[in-house]
């Protein structure tokens, strides 16, 4: 299992409003996309999962029409 700081991003699709829903956290896990998928469940889930340079991981999630972003980085143990 690897530990990572975890950025996630909701964006707000409310007109006259460009802020994002900004939340920080820490886990220790082995599959980022399926942390995403426990979190959000719903049979209109999708995921797009993007391995960064330095051993990020970016998964990208739709559900429900709300799009979330989130940014898996590695901490140093």
């Amino acid at each position: 299992m690897a530990n990572y700081e975890i950025v996630r991003e909701i964006a707000n699709s409310c007109s006259r409003n460009q802020m994002r829903d900004v939340f920080f956290e820490e886990a220790e896990l082995d599959d980022p996309e399926a942390w995403v998928r426990a979190r959000i469940q719903g049979d209109d889930l999708r995921t797009e999962t993007q391995t960064l340079p330095g051993g990020a991981v970016c998964v990208y999630a739709e559900h429900a029409g709300l799009f979330q972003k989130f940014l898996f980085t590695p901490i140093d143990d």
